[in-house]
């Protein structure tokens, strides 16, 4: 099959989950709301412990169905970008600071390597952090317990990227097959011991959004590297 073959089908793929995106927000996203207003209503006034706990979950699970729904409208039809200067430097720190005690947990060492100078670039800052974020925590759910996750920051290579982020974990590896699938909304690559879900195809669409670009280098049991490839001033590429 041609590259220009692969292009056609890559828009039209993208175009079918943009129409199933629409399609459930509408349908689904109604009934969530009222199921997770009735079980807070209900929630008021019961006071039986297991009643109690069953509206709890019944919320939860509302709640998190609604969620998954506006990752999918993310992914679909991500939100126009409020552009600033953002230095990287700082951004990688926080998003560091924050993941700190999750990887305490496992056992899991959260490294950031940086040029000993700010690198700033005019991007949407809290669509990046979540780019980074999901990125940061599959590579935390492929380890599991005991490895470490790598952060570098560095200036791209080569021109019009202005900055590569680098996240390089020491997990299991990815398979040619669950590669090909990765940024795919509702995939899941569990069975090679990644839990993909959502996260990563919300990354691809912010990157992408930005005009940025992602590459993944990764073997099976010799760990993955994903690294995003950002312009000096995000492109507004959202369609």
């Amino acid at each position: 099959m041609s590259a220009e073959e692969d292009a056609r089908l890559e828009r039209e793929k993208l175009a079918a989950m943009k129409e199933l995106a629409y399609g459930a927000s509408h349908e689904i996203n109604n009934p969530l709301a009222n199921i997770a207003a009735r079980a807070q209503t209900l929630l008021r006034d019961e006071i039986h412990p297991e009643r109690r706990r069953a509206l709890e979950a019944i919320h939860q699970q509302a709640m998190r169905a609604h969620e998954m729904i506006s990752d999918l409208m993310l992914f679909a039809r991500p939100p126009a970008l409020q552009l600033e200067q953002v230095d990287l430097v700082g951004l990688l720190g926080d998003i560091v600071s924050d993941l700190q005690p999750a990887c305490e947990q496992r056992n899991v060492r959260l490294l950031l390597q940086t040029e000993n100078q700010p690198l700033e670039i005019t991007a949407d800052r809290q669509q990046l952090r979540v780019a980074v974020n999901a990125v940061c925590t599959n590579s935390l759910e492929a380890i599991g317990e005991s490895g470490s996750i790598r952060l570098n920051l560095r200036p791209a290579a080569e021109p019009p990227a202005a900055a590569a982020i680098e996240i390089t974990d020491t997990g299991p590896g990815i398979s040619e097959e669950v590669r090909r699938h990765l940024f795919d909304p509702f995939f899941s690559g569990r069975e090679a011991g990644r839990g993909l879900g959502f996260g990563l195809s919300k990354c691809w669409r912010i990157i992408t959004s930005h005009g940025g670009t992602i590459a993944v280098s990764s073997d099976p049991g010799a760990g993955t590297t994903i690294t995003l490839q950002l312009p000096v001033i995000a492109q507004h590429e959202s369609e």
